[in-house]
């Protein structure tokens, strides 16, 4: 704690503006879109937890998908160059420029990805095509709202401009691009002794891993539930 008069104006204060997200004062709208764009930062939270805890090499290539999308936002940004359409209320922003808007790439290309991934990769059980067809759909219907949501955010809250914000085709061939160039080298990168130490593996030839680890769970539990009860008797 700062004693009694070490406190001093000298220096101007600057906000971690990477997660400051400013807002009309007395907007409940506003309020809620603020927190609505705060969506990449929380992907990105989870993304690392799931990481440490599961160390699957498609999470892991899926984050490193983001972290691509995030590079190329920044070099377009710093190639044209074009400024915030109000920078006077603004004032302090990661970036001073604004095309394309990062926050907008950032969920498009996770909602891109997502939707591949749940199309072209997970596969249905066989007893509930219905079922797992249905929430595929609502999964994807939220992901894509999500998304436009925090590109009309940006442009409500007056970062961007919708011009500004439209950058969905590069979402698509980054998205596209990690799932075809990356997925075939799982095999070859989860057999480096490195991904061994670190206990990295490589589930992209199941074809629905959350059932897989479902049933795999389940019937581990029952085999040792059945010892235990053959050692109790």
């Amino acid at each position: 704690m700062a004693a009694v008069g070490e406190c001093s104006l000298s220096v101007p204060w600057k906000s971690v503006s990477l997660t400051h997200v400013e807002y009309p004062a007395g907007d409940l709208t506003g309020r809620l879109l603020a927190y609505v764009s705060l969506g990449p930062i929380f992907i990105i939270v989870g993304f690392a937890t799931l990481i440490v805890f599961k160390r699957e090499l498609h999470t892991i290539s899926f984050l490193g998908g983001l972290l691509l999308n995030e590079g190329v936002n920044w070099l377009i940004k710093n190639i044209i160059r074009e400024p915030r359409p109000c920078a006077e209320i603004h004032s302090s922003v990661y970036s001073k420029y604004a095309m394309p808007s990062s926050h907008s790439q950032f969920m498009w290309f996770f909602s891109i990805y997502s939707f591949l991934f749940l199309y072209f990769r997970m596969h249905q059980t066989n007893n509930a095509r219905f079922l797992d067809l249905l929430w595929r759909h609502v999964l994807t219907l939220l992901l894509l709202t999500v998304a436009f949501l925090v590109s009309y955010s940006r442009v409500y809250l007056m970062y961007h401009t919708w011009s500004q914000d439209h950058h969905r085709s590069v979402s698509v061939r980054l998205s596209i691009f990690t799932q075809e160039i990356l997925t075939p080298l799982f095999p070859r990168i989860a057999a480096w002794p490195i991904s061994e130490f670190f206990l990295i593996r490589d589930t992209s030839l199941i074809p629905n891993i959350l059932w897989f680890e479902y049933t795999v769970t389940r019937t581990e539990a029952r085999t040792r539930q059945r010892k235990l009860g053959t050692k109790l008797q």
